[in-house]
C-alpha cells in the first residue's frame, strides 16, 4: 500500500514527464514559502508556468480539477508572487497557471491525465 505522499510524488512524476514531452523545461519542483507550495515551475518558451498537480484515486468527493477551488487558487497566486519576488530573473517574463489533473478511468487504462493551460483564466 502506498502513502498519500508516494501517490502525490508519482502523480508529479507523471505530470512532469508529460510536460517535458511537450517541450516545457523544469525550473524548480516543490518550491515552498510560508504562503504555499508550487508543485512544478516550468518554462514554456519564455513563459513561466506554475503547474498545480492534482490527483484523485476516485471521484467520490469530486474530481481532481474540481479540487482546485478559489481558496487553493489564491494560495497558488500568492506563492507564485513570492516565487517571482525571490527569483527576480523570471519576474519580467509572462506567466500562467496550469493544472494537470490525474484521475482514474472506468476503462482498462489506469489513469487519465488532463492538462489545462491557463486554468485560472476561465
Amino acid at each position: 500500500m502506498t502513502t498519500t505522499r508516494e501517490r502525490g510524488l508519482a502523480a508529479e512524476n507523471l505530470a512532469l514527464d508529460h510536460l517535458q514531452r511537450h517541450r516545457l523545461k523544469l525550473l524548480v519542483r516543490n518550491w515552498s514559502c510560508r504562503l504555499g507550495e508550487l508543485d512544478l515551475v516550468m518554462l514554456d518558451g519564455d513563459t513561466v508556468v506554475f503547474v498545480e498537480v492534482r490527483s484523485r484515486r476516485h471521484s467520490a468527493w469530486g474530481g481532481a480539477i474540481e479540487s482546485v477551488d478559489a481558496r487553493k487558487r489564491q494560495r497558488l497566486v500568492a506563492a507564485a508572487e513570492s516565487f517571482l519576488q525571490n527569483e527576480t530573473r523570471w519576474a519580467r517574463q509572462p506567466c500562467r497557471f496550469d493544472v494537470v489533473a490525474i484521475s482514474p478511468t472506468a476503462t482498462a487504462q489506469p489513469l487519465r491525465l488532463e492538462w489545462i493551460k491557463n486554468a485560472f483564466d476561465s
